[in-house]
């Protein structure tokens, strides 16, 4: 089985800029994800799509690949993850190279790891699915939540209010890190998620959606811990 390992780290980023070569506890943060890739030894390829200059020369000396630059039309701020996937699969395609799984991986997820990717490749083959996706469990129940109408605090859904938590049934999302995907499934149906995808649960220490400066700084005290762990 040919696989290949996708990055995807775009040049722009409004909230937090050049995010995506920012240093995160002491090297770009993209040098975690292309160093996970690289020791987990899955890949015949581990790639960085990007249109960004610099971020292809960081790619490159961490031991990644950036065969050729990311589109004007995959590089906006409203593409979608699975437009820049199939652009770079059917560019492989061109150069007569072809995979049968791909790994899109994001350049701010320092919380993958060699062996969590292992794990999830395995566990994809073993139950034969078409993708397989991270995900979390929301720390408190969603069904429990309030609304706000006309300045005043709501339940959203009364009939829970008086429900233990753990009668609720669990709500998971996504953890923002990996997707593996068949790529002949990404082909025919155009989405991370078709029909036959499985979940790989991580614990709530392990994951930390990064947006803002704040996101980022609990995501270093996150990471601190659990390389001291």
């Amino acid at each position: 089985m040919s696989r290949v390992a996708i990055i995807t780290a775009r040049g722009g980023s409004k909230r937090i800029p050049r995010k995506n070569i920012k240093e995160f506890c002491g090297k770009p943060i993209i040098a975690y994800s292309i160093e996970a890739a690289l020791e987990s030894g899955l890949f015949e390829e581990v790639m960085v799509s990007t249109e960004d200059e610099e971020i292809a020369e960081i790619a490159k000396k961490y031991g990644a690949k950036v065969p050729f630059m990311r589109s004007d039309e995959t590089a906006g701020d409203h593409t979608a993850t699975v437009d820049v996937i199939l652009e770079v699969l059917r560019d492989y395609k061109e150069r007569g190279q072809e995979f049968d799984t791909a790994c899109c991986i994001y350049p701010t997820a320092p919380f993958v790891t060699a062996e969590k990717l292992i794990k999830a490749q395995k566990k994809l083959e073993e139950m034969s699915a078409d993708a397989l996706v991270p995900v979390v469990r929301f720390s408190f129940p969603p069904q429990r939540c309030f609304i706000i109408e006309e300045e005043m605090l709501r339940y959203k859904w009364k009939e829970n209010e008086f429900k233990r938590s753990q009668d609720l049934e669990p709500f998971y999302h996504d953890a923002g890190q990996f997707y593996i995907l068949k790529t002949e499934t990404v082909f025919e149906k155009h989405t991370l998620v078709p029909e036959n995808t499985i979940p790989f649960v991580l614990d709530e220490m392990e994951v930390q959606d990064i947006d803002n400066y704040e996101d980022w700084k609990i995501a270093e005290v996150k990471y601190e811990r659990m390389s001291h762990s």
